[in-house]
This record gives C-alpha cells, sequence and structure tokens, in this order.
C-alpha cells in the first residue's frame, strides 16, 4: 500500500467520527519508546493514551491522578509508529455517567490513523470506592464530545 490508499485503509479501521471537535495532544516520541522490529512498542500507546487523558482532565481543570482510576482500556492497532513520525491523540468525549466517563481517541502518526481507543475512567473517593464526577463536568466537556 502507499500513500492515499494506505491511509483508506486505516481509516477504515476507525469508526468515523466528529474528530475535528476533539481534544488534541502532541507525543514526543523517545529512543526507548522503539523496540527491537524498529517501530513503537504496542505497549507505550497504552501511555500515550495516558498523556492525552491526562491533558484533557488538566484542560477540563479535573483532578484524575490520585482521585481516578482506569478501569477499562480497549485498544485497536491499526498500523505501526516508526522513529521521525509525528504522533498526535485525538480525544472526544463518548459519555458521562454518575462516577466515570468514557473517551474515545485515535491515535495518528503523520496523519494517517494507527490506533483507535476507548478508556473508562472512574472517580474514586481515598478509599478507593467511586464516587459522583463533579456536577459541573458535563458542561465542561460539551466541546468535546462526541456528537451524532
Amino acid at each position: 500500500m502507499t500513500g492515499t490508499s494506505e491511509q483508506n485503509a486505516a481509516s477504515a479501521r476507525v469508526p468515523a467520527l466528529n474528530w475535528q471537535d476533539a481534544h488534541r495532544t502532541q507525543i514526543q516520541l523517545r529512543y526507548g519508546d522503539l523496540d527491537a522490529m524498529g517501530h513503537v512498542n504496542n505497549a507505550r500507546y497504552a501511555e500515550f493514551l495516558e498523556v492525552a487523558r491526562l491533558a484533557l482532565a488538566a484542560e477540563l481543570g479535573i483532578e484524575l491522578a490520585g482521585r481516578s482510576v482506569l478501569a477499562r482500556l480497549e485498544l485497536d492497532y491499526v498500523r505501526d509508529i516508526r522513529p521521525g513520525q509525528q504522533v498526535l491523540i485525538e480525544t472526544l468525549v463518548e459519555r458521562t455517567g454518575r462516577t466515570s466517563w468514557t473517551s474515545v481517541s485515535r491515535i495518528l502518526a503523520d496523519g494517517v490513523p494507527c490506533a483507535f481507543s476507548r478508556s473508562v475512567v472512574v472517580r474514586v473517593d481515598d478509599q478507593g470506592r467511586p464516587e459522583p464526577l463533579p456536577e459541573d463536568l458535563k458542561g465542561q466537556v460539551s466541546p468535546w464530545l462526541v456528537r451524532a
């Protein structure tokens, strides 16, 4: 595959959502992100998604570190990421519940989708028990909501 046909094949495996509205996080690749095959190790994708979730939470003004736990992570790999590529994570909020929120993200390398993920984050109290999300969270995430 080359150029446009490669982009089309990769894009077909990532849901067509309102990505133009997504929160964007640039990822700086490091030598340590690579594996023996010369591409980004698949475990690093989860770390990149964590960076993006924390960046979104910081922009929303909510504290995730120490107050939330990742309850679920789905990750579909579409194609590999190579050194020298520009990596960007686009994140949308799929839903907010009483104690959790679900986000969807796509990882792009040089503008081509490389992975799609769905994450569920649960807000917890000091004992690690689920607690209600902040009342104003739904309003705060509205710019980044998945729209039909």
